[in-house]
């Protein structure tokens, strides 16, 4: 096969393997639809390239309030690459221990929610952390990973616990180790990656599925939704009517923010 064959052929195998996971597709339906009908948020996390499953999730064209997008610049700010805010000083960051405590001190968390926290390698330590942190205040977590990459990686924690470690729930991408899917002659690296394919896959069924529990609960989902589909106002009327959802849902994050128990 050619390169691009191939690729298609191991897409076909991600698709498989996502497919495969559709009882805990189900399960992190259930937990961040409790959370959304509650008035609360699904907190979603992801550093370096992982953070583009955090912008699927929300806020994009068929996405819907009830989602927070913890995205930190310093550690998924890509498209400079080197110099000032370049990729070397993203990946020293996304291992430096304490980081995710401080994030997290920006919201004032509750058991009612839940969380979705993505890593490829699951190795790294801000995601660990993250994980680890929203476990200590009671909050649920759904993690995505490579299993197969995360299985060849070594954890960058002194005790080796790895993001899965810390999850109530986990997902795998069915990407390969390494990520990348096509070797090509004469090349003696592999490249074109797949866990955001398979990543994809997942955010988007878990999406649709707490579409219907929220609809099917009374409470139907404003969706962003393109005016060549509504219309124009109604297009409108529906960005406008989530970005305050949003709003006031993110309120609830920080309105207690600080106060002794």
């Amino acid at each position: 096969m050619n390169p691009s064959a191939t690729y298609f052929e191991k897409c076909r195998e991600i698709f498989a393997a996502v497919e495969s996971q559709n009882d805990a597709i189900q399960k992190s339906a259930d937990w961040f639809s409790e959370t959304i009908l509650a008035g609360r948020m699904v907190h979603l996390f992801g550093s370096g390239h992982s953070r583009i499953l955090v912008e699927e999730m929300w806020p994009r064209y068929g996405s819907f309030p009830g989602f927070n997008p913890i995205v930190e610049l310093s550690l998924s700010f890509h498209n400079l690459v080197v110099g000032a805010n370049g990729q070397r000083q993203a990946m020293f960051l996304e291992n430096v221990t304490g980081l995710a405590e401080r994030i997290l001190r920006n919201f004032d968390l509750s058991p009612r929610d839940s969380a979705l926290v993505v890593s490829s390698s699951g190795c790294n330590l801000v995601p660990i952390e993250m994980a680890e942190c929203f476990r200590q205040r009671g909050v649920k977590v759904v993690a995505i990973i490579s299993r197969k990459h995360s299985d060849a990686s070594a954890s960058r924690r002194t005790d080796g616990r790895k993001l899965q470690d810390f999850a109530d729930l986990v997902l795998d991408t069915g990407a390969p180790v390494g990520d990348a899917m096509v070797c090509v002659d004469g090349l003696d690296t592999p490249v074109a990656p797949g866990s955001t394919v398979g990543g994809c896959l997942l955010v988007n069924a878990i999406k649709a599925e707490v579409a219907l529990r929220l609809t099917r609960a009374g409470q139907p989902p404003k969706v962003l939704t393109a005016g060549a589909v509504v219309g124009a106002a109604r297009a409108t009327e529906l960005f406008e009517a989530a970005y305050d959802e949003h709003a006031r849902r993110l309120s609830k994050l920080y309105e207690r923010l600080g106060e002794k128990p």
